[in-house]
């Protein structure tokens, strides 16, 4: 019987079976190229990207102006360690984050690390170091990163599954999540609760929150949710840290998605996105709060690459141009208004909710079967999708901010049809 010929992704897929930690999620997918929102298979098979590498293309695949960037950055120098050799990449960037930054105070900057979670741990250490104090308050929902501090702060049990004992003096309480009837005056009770019976608020050193909680289920924080926890914040002398690992770089229309809460964190952590595809991520703050760490107790090898640094002043640049958020406000009305009707004709859909086009679709059912299968559905017919949520019964959107209105159209009419699809073999 004559052997069927491996395709180029099987090969591909099967040498991953053997070389790849089986730790790390294995998805069907085999990348060859990326453009915009497309990405195709070493086969030719080309699919609309409504994942974004997980937030990680705002700006789309091979955005010109970062890989221009990249290019003239790799013929002056790949790598010199901050701590070594100052350079001006690191520089520009921590200049333009300080431009941008949603926190309080006029002096503003930064620290540049590899990824989200680093800088989360980073963010951590400096409110310890600015208060004092050792306890760091977190929410339901929440996902921080995977390493030993920021996976005690994440919620979700899938992600610290046997890997205990975790971090000392973190404390979970509930944030809001109104389709599930938890409200504003419910989470600030929570906190009030928790300071009572769990933490002394005096050894509290921050508080860390995602006004759009990705991993959890994108549950946008309410509007008075923020501005209140500002001011429990400052009644107990607590620094308020807000995580746009994930919301931030343009993601939900401003460059940050606290700015649609008129709150001023005292610092804010940015990543995924904000490297143009390359691994960057930044702690920022104001200066008095960042600066009372002294020298030698932040840093890394690969902290601020400067190519990273040249492809994020790149992104930095474009997300703050009044044209791309219009666009990206834009993209959001018409992803939001397509959701809407999909629920309107889809009974298995519990809620639209986001900000923006940060956008996500609640299944009624609290179990991952539906949601995996419109994703498995949605690959079938060329769309890239993730799942997230406690329960595994989202569907997230996240492509590209460049999308063009005809591309996300053919997006939701894909995960129209696949939802249809994926509810007939599930029910």
């Amino acid at each position: 019987m004559a052997q069927v010929e491996q395709s180029a992704s099987e090969r591909v897929a099967e040498a991953r079976d053997r070389y790849v930690a089986r730790g790390v999620s294995t998805p069907r997918l085999v990348v060859a190229s990326a453009e915009g929102a497309h990405v195709t298979d070493p086969d030719g098979r080309t699919f609309l990207d409504f994942a974004g590498g997980i937030a990680c293309q705002n700006t789309g695949h091979r955005f010109e102006p970062v890989v221009a960037a990249i290019h003239e950055q790799v013929d002056r120098y790949l790598h010199q360690c901050f701590m070594v050799g100052t350079y001006e990449p690191y520089v520009e960037v921590c200049r333009r984050l300080a431009e941008l930054s949603p926190c309080r105070g006029a002096a503003q900057k930064s620290l540049l690390v590899n990824s989200g979670a680093e800088a989360i741990e980073n963010a951590v250490k400096i409110a310890r170091a600015a208060t004092g104090r050792p306890a760091v308050v977190v929410f339901e929902n929440a996902f921080h990163g995977r390493t030993l501090l920021t996976m005690t702060m994440t919620s979700k049990v899938v992600y610290r599954r046997g890997f205990g004992p975790f971090a000392p003096e973190v404390y979970r309480t509930a944030a809001p999540y109104p389709y599930r009837g938890i409200t504003t005056d419910d989470a600030i009770d929570a906190i009030e609760r928790l300071f009572k019976t769990e933490v002394d608020p005096e050894s509290v050193a921050c508080v860390v929150l995602e006004p759009v909680q990705g991993e959890g289920g994108f549950i946008p924080m309410p509007p008075d949710f923020p501005p209140r926890l500002r001011e429990l914040c400052d009644r107990h002398g607590i620094l308020y840290v807000d995580d746009e690992v994930q919301s931030g770089v343009g993601r939900t229309g401003p460059v940050w998605a606290i700015e649609h809460y008129a709150t001023e964190p005292d610092l804010v952590v940015s990543g995924k996105s904000i490297g143009g595809g390359l691994p960057l991520a930044a702690v920022t703050g104001r200066a008095e709060v960042t600066d009372a760490v002294a020298p030698g107790g932040l840093g890394g090898t690969f902290g601020g690459n400067p190519v990273a640094c040249a492809a994020a002043a790149a992104v930095l640049a474009a997300v703050a141009e009044p044209d791309f958020q219009r666009r990206s406000e834009e993209l959001g009305r018409l992803l939001r208004a397509g959701l809407d009707g999909i629920a309107s004709r889809v009974p298995e859909i519990g809620e639209v909710r986001g900000l923006g086009p940060m956008l996500a679709l609640e299944l009624t059912k609290p179990s991952p079967t539906l949601a995996a299968a419109a994703v498995e559905a949605a690959f079938e017919r060329g769309l890239l999708l993730l799942s997230c949520g406690i329960y595994g019964n989202v569907l997230r959107l996240l492509p590209p901010l460049t999308i063009s209105d005809e591309d996300a159209e053919a997006g939701l009419a894909i995960l129209e049809e696949s939802l249809v699809d994926a509810s007939s073999r599930t029910n």
